[in-house]
């Protein structure tokens, strides 16, 4: 059994069997539904997991419990990921109760119709205490991170934060490495990334309380250099400031030209002396990851074809996907394509135009087909200002 220490134990376990978390994230080192157990004169469960390893979280449960009853099953956050099992919880053990956030409880009925909670359930919010012997429990709102009905919790005795999705990351615990930030950083802006006011109000409650370790419901366990290194990428992330120095180049092509055109850029990118360019097929990489250094680097050129009068649709899912990540704070450059009605520019602009404190450098380039001189000569133009 992992201790988190002499009284904290996990309880969670690991999928490497999923494909798609949440059916849209590739996950090819798996995932973890972190749950853990607070041993101490009342019993507490911390969250579930996924029903998808629902008899290997009970036995994980059951070894733990060694015989003895808990008291309380704390639900941070509703997520089927991590709340599948309470109605099981709370037949299996008649005397526990369920403690969760108000919108939480309202949420109940959602995933287990029918199930009685009658009498069940203690309601909590933010500043309320559970006391559990040595352990108190203080609860932190931590709605919109990122779903309404969030809590976090601080156990006073060990100074763990319980994080709920928070300071989560894609990954097994069998396959972590030390480079935490890497599916770290794709997990946040994916996940969590449209909610960076809530997250840096989060930020300034936990600032407050002396947090020895992070616990969160994916992921492992946050302490000493990287549990700091870990709090200062999620301040940066959440005030939508950009990571590193670099330049992204995002590209949607049918027949390769606005590809060549894309690499070309690169090319004139790094030999005007960029330290970092990334090249992205949106076609064939993975969206979530482009999207992840859109976030990172400053700066972003968006390369299309156009497409039935409007732009290529991986574009405009890349574009739409910033939007709703609330994308900002951040320098464009346009690139489009168009054999004889070029059109994607005209989109790209007011997608890009939709988003907050977003600047375009021009000039926009426009390129018909097949990338010639005279285009090279206008890419070496946007390149110097976008390096200026």
């Amino acid at each position: 059994m992992n201790m988190i220490s002499d009284t904290i134990k996990y309880i969670g376990v690991d999928d490497l069997d999923i494909d798609l978390f949440e059916s849209q994230y590739v996950v090819p080192e798996g995932m973890s539904y972190n749950s853990y157990l607070i041993d101490d004169e009342k019993i507490a469960i911390l969250d579930t997991a996924d029903r998808r390893k629902g008899e290997a979280w009970k036995a994980n449960l059951k070894a733990a419990l060694n015989g003895r009853q808990p008291d309380y099953l704390v639900a941070h956050h509703m997520e089927p990921d991590h709340s599948a099992l309470i109605a099981w919880m709370l037949e299996t053990y008649p005397g526990l109760q369920l403690v969760c956030s108000a919108q939480a409880a309202k949420m109940l009925s959602n995933f287990f119709e029918g199930f009685n909670f009658e009498g069940r359930v203690i309601i909590v919010k933010e500043g309320d205490t559970l006391k559990l012997g040595q352990h108190t429990l203080q609860f932190i709102s931590a709605a919109m991170v990122h779903w309404p009905e969030v809590i976090m919790s601080y156990d006073c005795f060990d100074k763990v934060l319980f994080s709920a999705d928070g300071f989560g990351k894609f990954g097994a615990l069998v396959n972590e490495t030390d480079d935490w930030a890497c599916e770290a950083r794709r997990y946040y802006f994916n996940i969590c990334g449209k909610y960076g006011t809530q997250v840096q109000s989060v930020l300034k409650k936990a600032a407050a309380l002396d947090v020895q370790a992070i616990c969160p419901l994916h992921g492992p366990v946050l302490k000493g250099e990287p549990l700091a290194a870990a709090i200062k990428l999620y301040d940066t992330w959440s005030k939508y400031e950009p990571e590193s120095e670099g330049i992204l180049i995002a590209y949607a092509s049918i027949h390769g030209g606005t590809a060549a055109a894309a690499e070309r850029m690169g090319e004139i990118l790094r030999e005007k002396g960029a330290k970092k360019v990334v090249v992205s097929d949106l076609s064939r990489d993975d969206m979530a990851e482009v999207i992840e250094d859109a976030f990172r680097y400053p700066t972003v050129v968006v390369a299309a074809s156009s497409y039935d009068a409007g732009v290529f649709p991986v574009m405009h899912d890349f574009l739409y996907h910033l939007q709703i990540k609330n994308y900002q704070k951040r320098r464009f450059g346009i690139i489009e394509n168009g054999s004889w009605m070029p059109t994607a520019g005209k989109v790209m602009r007011s997608m890009i135009d939709g988003l907050k404190d977003c600047e375009i450098v021009e000039p926009m380039v426009t390129i018909r087909s097949r990338m010639k001189s005279a285009d090279e000569a206008q890419l070496e133009l946007l390149a110097d200002s976008l390096l200026s």
